[in-house]
């Protein structure tokens, strides 16, 4: 109570803008006072006990992650990298819009209830150390081996090589649907006229009639090489290209043009290794998944719950009565499965 207490202060300081200055008045209690005004002074404890009913499980539930996550995820340079990228967005977002109205600090305490740069880092920071608790308590409580076995059957494969001829869509910015529908169309063409010729092209030579065909006609970078993109593993491609590739053998090319965001694709298979075992493959399933039950937790359970976990534990006892009282509401909030209670 008493470390909540001095916590509790911190927060007065900055919500209220009281003066840190001199020594603390005493109340005829003994009470240290927070404000003195005529008629009536309001002391800490007053404070405190009005201000626990709205912002002390909050700031206390903080304390406890924050102490028990970064012995688990000590600070690193992706996540340096994390809240430096955080931070730059919102300074952009202030030069843009809001530095010829208030200071940096009056931007972040309008907006964001911070008072400064260091405390907006902090919570960052814990928002980072809680991403990655949530992460393992998916990997190691939510996903099944059932699923991970289904998607080493559906998802994972060999790495694989491809060139390909694209064409784009090309328009204007502000372009009518009419006008892009149109420039998609002629994009669709133009891989469709270049499939017909390879339907007319010798088997024997059709790798090198695409590579002729790739120079002079793709709108892609990898033109100069003949369209030749290398060998890519799962995820390294758009789902529509990655998707048709799949389906080829090797030195085989698709007979309709495939579409991406890019454009339409000709695609041909030039190599095909095996698929790698479940055992290798089980660190980027379990990434995978992870990233797919974290994009469904729209009301963000997921993340409570590993949290509500990880408090438990570490033996969390809250020794407030009112606190632990609503806390154990917190927690009852979260809709647990029967084996999960």
């Amino acid at each position: 109570m008493k470390n909540l207490k001095k916590l509790l202060m911190v927060l007065i300081v900055i919500l209220l803008l009281v003066t840190s200055c001199g020594k603390i008045p005493k109340l005829e209690n003994g009470q240290e006072a927070v404000a003195t005004l005529k008629g009536g002074n309001i002391s800490i404890d007053s404070l405190y006990e009005e201000m626990k009913n709205e912002y002390a499980l909050s700031v206390l539930v903080d304390m406890v992650d924050r102490q028990i996550l970064e012995g688990i995820y000590p600070a690193d340079d992706d996540e340096q990298k994390y809240i430096d990228s955080r931070v730059d967005q919102l300074k952009l977002s202030y030069e843009a819009y809001y530095s010829n109205d208030m200071t940096f600090e009056g931007f972040l305490y309008t907006y964001y209830s911070v008072q400064d740069e260091k405390m907006l880092r902090n919570i960052f920071s814990l928002n980072y150390k809680r991403d990655l608790a949530n992460d393992d308590y998916i990997k190691k409580e939510v996903i099944t081996d059932k699923e991970i076995d289904e998607y080493y059957e559906k998802n994972i494969y060999g790495s694989m090589k491809a060139s390909h001829i694209l064409f784009k869509a090309n328009y204007e910015d502000g372009a009518s649907d009419e006008d892009k529908e149109k420039a998609k169309n002629e994009a669709k063409t133009k891989a469709e006229e270049i499939i017909k010729q390879l339907n007319e092209t010798d088997k024997d030579k059709v790798a090198e009639v695409f590579a002729q065909l790739a120079k002079d006609k793709s709108e892609d970078s990898s033109a100069s090489n003949g369209g030749d993109l290398g060998w890519f593993e799962s995820g390294d491609m758009v789902a529509s290209f990655e998707d048709a590739t799949k389906k080829l053998a090797v030195d085989e090319y698709t007979k309709e043009p495939v579409e991406s965001d890019y454009g339409y694709h000709v695609i041909l298979k030039t190599g095909q290794k095996d698929k790698p075992s479940l055992e290798d493959s089980k660190d980027k399933i379990l990434e995978a998944l992870t990233d797919e039950k974290k994009e469904e937790d729209v009301d963000n359970k997921l993340q409570t719950r590993a949290l509500i976990a990880l408090r438990k534990d570490y033996d969390l006892e809250i020794q407030d009565d009112e606190l632990k009282r609503q806390y154990k509401s917190h927690v009852e909030s979260v809709a647990y499965d029967d084996d999960e209670q």
